[in-house]
């Protein structure tokens, strides 16, 4: 976009191929909504820990002092409210609806919190489930939003392209386990990045190890990693490779994430401060 962009689109020689007409095209937040960063947590599959990343990010970048939020955007299988011990109903107000807050202060919504139970299913098809997550983009109150990590249903399906195509997002986390199927999962996560033109920070890979308690050595439950090369293939950066941790398990079944202790998401806290610049508020 040039400098001496006026915003009449209509004149531009750029027309159609301009990031700020690109934006202008996204859903609209709430007018009391501010949401600076927005970054999807994505899989070519299921299985593979979204949930357990988003909530890790989210509870990292808070620690540094930003303020986060999640938005839940697997509808048909919810898992965030659980995992931060939430289950306040949203609540409406004069200026939309208004997110749920964790403990430590993570704005978050789900459709869990909006059912009357949490195990009740949502049995709904595709367009009405996009709906839903266009609605908590557009409906919600977000109040002063550094970074927003949006966990993904796995695949390429209606949602991720209902995401991609309606929210301004800003980058893309690939979440992957060790297996030998890791190729297909990750190269499904970057044809669809790249086809949605949405940069990729990195790879994040899950149940990696286990480490013995008692002989302190790390043990490949599923086989040797194939990341390192996988990684390379795309020219992606490995931002993690999280063990098989009872304890975070532990933790994340009694709603106490944020008390998790472990420093395996650090380098992605600092690629993902390193990229936006963001000022924090502690």
């Amino acid at each position: 976009m040039s400098e001496e962009c006026n915003h009449n689109c209509g004149d531009c020689a750029s027309a159609g191929s301009c990031e700020s007409q690109e934006k202008n095209m996204k859903d609209a937040l709430n007018p009391h909504s501010k949401v600076k960063k927005v970054i999807a947590v994505v899989s070519g599959k299921g299985g593979v820990g979204k949930s357990l990343v988003t909530g890790l990010m989210a509870v990292s970048m808070n620690r540094e002092g930003f303020r986060t939020a999640i938005m839940d955007a697997d509808i048909t299988g919810p898992s965030i409210p659980k995992m931060f011990g939430v289950s306040d109903a949203i609540k409406v107000s004069e200026k939309g609806a208004m997110p749920a807050v964790s403990e430590k202060g993570i704005q978050m919504v789900s459709i869990n919190l909006l059912v009357e139970k949490p195990d009740e299913p949502v049995v709904w098809r595709g367009p009405v489930i996009s709906g839903a997550v266009k609605q908590f983009w557009h409906d919600m109150v977000w109040e002063d939003v550094d970074y927003m990590f949006i966990d993904m249903p796995p695949g390429t399906g209606d949602v991720p392209l209902t995401v991609f195509q309606s929210l301004p997002v800003d980058g893309i986390i690939i979440v992957t386990s060790p297996q030998e199927l890791v190729s297909m999962i990750v190269a499904k996560a970057v044809r669809m990045a790249n086809m949605m033109n949405v940069p990729i920070l990195g790879v994040v890979e899950n149940m990696a190890y286990f480490m013995c308690p008692n002989c302190q050595e790390k043990h490949f439950i599923f086989g040797d990693s194939h990341l390192q090369e996988i990684a390379a293939k795309y020219n992606l950066e490995v931002l993690a490779q999280i063990p098989m941790e009872p304890e975070l398990a532990k933790e994340c079944d009694a709603g106490r994430i944020e008390g998790f202790q472990g420093g395996w998401m650090e380098k992605a806290v600092e690629k993902v401060k390193s990229i936006y610049g963001i000022e924090h508020k502690a």
